[in-house]
């Protein structure tokens, strides 16, 4: 007698995914990106404020908060890929530029891989800057949870 697969992403909002299925996002930054963050955070790091010091670091602008670099790859995630009702249960960034405050940011997702009875991603992620330079990669594991019914 052969036990059937559980199916892990029945009902879910936007299906099941595909390998190499991919979604970007892109927005510019803000100083008010900077005042949420803070407000949310407590982070009131003077390279996210004063302007003259910041101009004298290797940064050589102000820059706004990890958080609202990364926050893109939240959108991608819950909106786009995998979708509506999708977490995360891991991630692995790297941050490799600082984002300045006005500057253009796209978030990536790729998916790696994905389970069959859960609903369950591995993807690959990255944020770019308007030059294409990568501002921040890795990697991130998603839970996919159904909407329906809740």
């Amino acid at each position: 007698m052969t036990i059937a697969a559980k199916d892990g992403w029945a009902n879910v909002t936007a299906g099941k995914p595909a390998v190499g299925q991919k979604s970007e996002r892109s927005r510019m930054t803000e100083m008010s990106d900077i005042h949420s963050f803070t407000a949310m955070t407590g982070d009131r790091n003077p390279v996210h404020y004063d302007e003259a010091l910041a101009k004298k670091t290797p940064f050589g602008k102000l820059i706004v908060q990890g958080g609202v670099t990364t926050g893109i790859l939240n959108a991608c995630v819950a909106e786009d890929l995998p979708g509506p009702g999708t977490v995360f249960l891991n991630t692995n960034l790297n941050f490799r530029k600082a984002v300045g405050v006005e500057e253009k940011i796209t978030g990536r997702i790729e998916v790696v891989s994905v389970r069959d009875d859960k609903p369950i991603c591995e993807l690959a992620v990255s944020v770019v800057d308007g030059a294409g330079d990568i501002c921040v990669e890795g990697t991130a594991t998603t839970y996919t949870m159904p909407l329906e019914g809740l």
